[in-house]
């Protein structure tokens, strides 16, 4: 405490009662003397008699508040003066509260003491009151926000963060007329209709204002919340509330509502916005009474950019289709959230559902909110076929992509989302199987064929654990001397009572990835049948076995062919590896190194459908081959077609400069046999010397047909008196 009085026994009296009060005090003699003490820092409280001489307790307060940091120091005035202008003019000068001096007034420490007190703590309190609404206003300026009350008589008052917000200067007031200036004038209208309402119904109002400050270029978004106030009466004074500037936040929840709605690559709506775009498509289908349309895109081979051209080529032939099939209908990027409730028939605003968008990979959809026919959905299907004719430049390479396109028709083909997805991907694929770049719409037929090829692979997966495949075998036969060379291993399927032929089986194995289990058991029967045999009636040939390229890439492939012939204890070369042509040539240089390490440990390559690939012939020389099979379309036209006698000569021309085998397949008449043994082939397989028979029918075979010399081809080749030069190697 600072203390100033002229009278020195009043100070001396008035310091010591107070210092036992708990007080530190500090007294001077007069108002100069308390003005310099101030100098030296301010106190918790200054005490100041007001009748002093020179400069007297007013005119110390007055230059008190004038100092810095003196503005908020609680003064108390001591005045003798019981009169109501002393007090105003204490109060006029600054003081913060006073107490009248009387004869007797020090023996009225106690009461003193109990009025400094209550000065220090309203004083803290206002303080703390301050600091609190500065927290306060900083916060409103890092929160962009600001309070406001509204009244019906007094108007719109705003607080200074509040101004701020529409960025209007704190020196100005803004009425409600000038912040409606602030709005766009496309909103004007639907903000004052709102602003009645609620008035009107004394509801809370909870809104988003579109405002346009001077200072700022664009539009920016300002959230207002607020509640009503009411008399005593019921009947509503006006409104107390707070705003925000929500620009940013907005901003941020449109982008974050686009990425979750939209690719990110080809910026077209993605499968989660399509989704609901069908559903609210269906939803208006079924209210209105039209039909809608989902066709789904699916691009030709693009596998091949991706592999051939890479990743980013193919990111830029996506982003090309996706600006092509945008202009093939009514595309709208606008994230749709109404429902349409309370639009007309005649407003058909669910047409702005229509859009192109990616479902994901390669696969487009585009969705027809509205049809008449089937032939609608076609117009536009064939629109998408037209625009992908022209060729595309991605990594400065011009190249070509063509669709595949499903159509399906709501309420026709399908009540859900879920439905119409499904048959317009049974359409789809149905193209596919037909040759691709055209487009289909959903039937009943397809839906047949899909559920059979379904039913068929999941029959197939089980196959294996029911022990339900078999293996036939055909032979191979040597003319000349009547003999069997070997055999070629040839898979069925004995599905119930009826024997399914691997031409409807082995693509679908082949799609499905089944193929290599497929295979790996197949390995594993041939070689039981092989010990079998060996034990029945001395089988020392070898049993062919036709593999896919995929299993010469695995590196477990010479395992299990160790284990297999390990397991029957037989030598390696009882198994023999066939790959046809397609197949080697289109993974030439991932199956070269497995062909060298089977040739390695004894195990015979075999080149089946030879003379249909259409590559080099160079790798003959170079991979560790023993037999090419001639294929069957080039046998079935000799005798007839001096063409196919041409082909076959090559061929074996080709087989015997090389020192390799050579068996004809697919030999069925004599005219055949006769001919590819004029040419000089010896060993041949088909159905006329014998079909695929099963395992328990070949020694009958044998017996019959060799060794007994009963086959008619043995009887003509014997009459025709010809005898085949002879070939090179052991064919």
């Amino acid at each position: 405490m600072l203390l100033a009085d002229d009278d020195a026994v009043t100070r001396l009296i008035a310091a010591a009662a107070l210092r036992e009060r708990g007080f530190i005090v500090r007294d001077v003699d007069s108002g100069q003397a308390a003005l310099d003490a101030l100098g030296e820092g301010l106190p918790d409280v200054i005490v100041l008699d007001a009748m002093m001489p020179g400069l007297d307790g007013f005119e110390t307060c007055r230059a008190l508040r004038l100092m810095p940091g003196g503005e908020n120091v609680p003064v108390l005035m001591l005045t003798g003066l019981d009169d109501d202008a002393s007090i105003t003019r204490a109060y006029e000068v600054g003081a913060t509260d006073f107490f009248v001096k009387t004869q007797q007034w020090t023996q009225q420490w106690t009461l003193l003491d109990g009025r400094l007190r209550y000065l220090l703590r309203a004083w803290r309190t206002r303080l703390e009151l301050e600091r609190s609404k500065s927290k306060l206003a900083r916060a409103q300026d890092l929160a962009r926000m600001g309070s406001f009350e509204w009244r019906r008589q007094g108007g719109l008052v705003l607080s200074l963060e509040a101004l701020r917000v529409f960025g209007q200067p704190g020196s100005e007031a803004l009425s409600m007329r000038g912040l409606l200036r602030l709005v766009p004038a496309a909103d004007r209208g639907v903000l004052v209709r709102m602003l009645r309402s609620t008035l009107e119904h004394g509801a809370v109002l909870t809104t988003d204002i579109p405002i346009r400050p001077d200072w700022y270029g664009g539009d920016r978004v300002v959230h207002v919340e607020a509640e009503p106030e009411f008399n005593e009466s019921g009947q509503i004074l006006g409104y107390t509330g707070v705003m925000q500037d929500v620009t940013e936040r907005r901003v941020a929840e449109d982008k974050i509502r686009h990425l979750a709605n939209f690719d990110a690559l080809t910026g077209l709506p993605n499968r989660h916005q399509l989704l609901w775009r069908a559903e609210r498509a269906l939803e208006m289908a079924r209210r209105l009474g039209h039909q809608c349309a989902l066709l789904l895109i699916d691009l030709d081979r693009f596998k091949n950019i991706n592999d051939t051209l890479g990743h980013q080529s193919g990111d830029e032939l996506l982003t090309e289709v996706a600006r092509r099939l945008r202009g093939c209908v009514r595309h709208s990027d606008q994230v749709l959230e109404a429902v349409y409730e309370g639009h007309g028939v005649g407003v058909r605003s669910h047409r702005s559902l229509e859009a192109v968008g990616r479902l994901g990979g390669d696969e487009f959809v585009a969705l027809l909110p509205e049809v008449g026919d089937d032939r609608d959905a076609e117009r536009v299907a064939q629109r998408v076929l037209e625009v992908m004719r022209e060729p595309v430049v991605v990594g400065d390479q011009e190249c070509f992509v063509t669709a595949s396109v499903g159509v399906a028709i709501c309420p026709r083909d399908g009540a859900t989302v879920a439905d119409l997805m499904r048959n317009a991907d049974v359409a789809m694929y149905s193209v596919k199987a037909t040759g691709r770049n055209a487009s289909a719409l959903y039937g009943p037929q397809l839906a047949g064929r899909g559920r059979e090829k379904l039913e068929l692979e999941t029959a197939l997966h089980k196959a294996i654990e029911r022990n339900e495949l078999v293996l036939h075998y055909q032979p191979k036969v040597d003319v000349r001397g009547a003999r069997m060379l070997g055999v070629e291993a040839l898979m069925r399927w004995q599905r119930g009572n009826r024997l399914v032929p691997p031409g409807e089986f082995i693509p679908l194995a082949e799609e499905s990835g089944l193929i290599v289990p497929l295979s790996e058991w197949a390995l594993a029967e041939a070689a039981r049948q092989a010990r079998v045999w060996q034990q029945g009636f001395g089988f020392a040939e070898s049993i062919a076995v036709n593999l896919p390229s995929r299993l010469f890439e695995r590196r477990n492939l010479l395992d299990h062919l160790h284990e297999v012939v390990t397991a029957q204890d037989v030598p390696y070369g009882v198994i023999m590896l066939e790959i046809t042509e397609d197949n080697l040539m289109k993974d030439l240089q991932n199956v070269i190194p497995a062909l060298h390490r089977l040739n390695e440990i004894g195990v015979e390559i075999a080149i089946d459908d030879f003379g249909t690939g259409y590559s080099s012939l160079s790798y003959l020389t170079t991979l560790p081959i023993s037999e090419l099979k001639i294929d069957r379309s080039f046998v079935r036209d000799l005798g007839i077609s001096t063409q196919s006698s041409a082909v076959v000569a090559a061929i074996i021309a080709l087989a015997r400069s090389l020192g390799l085998r050579v068996v004809a397949e697919g030999v069925e008449t004599l005219r055949q046999m006769d001919v590819l043994h004029r040419l000089g082939v010896g060993v041949m397989q088909g159905f006329l010397f014998s079909r695929p028979v099963a395992p328990t029918e070949l020694e009958l075979w044998l017996d019959q047909a060799l060794r007994g010399r009963k086959a008619s081809w043995i009887t003509s080749l014997g009459e025709s008196g010809q005898r085949p030069p002879e070939l090179a190697g052991r064919g």
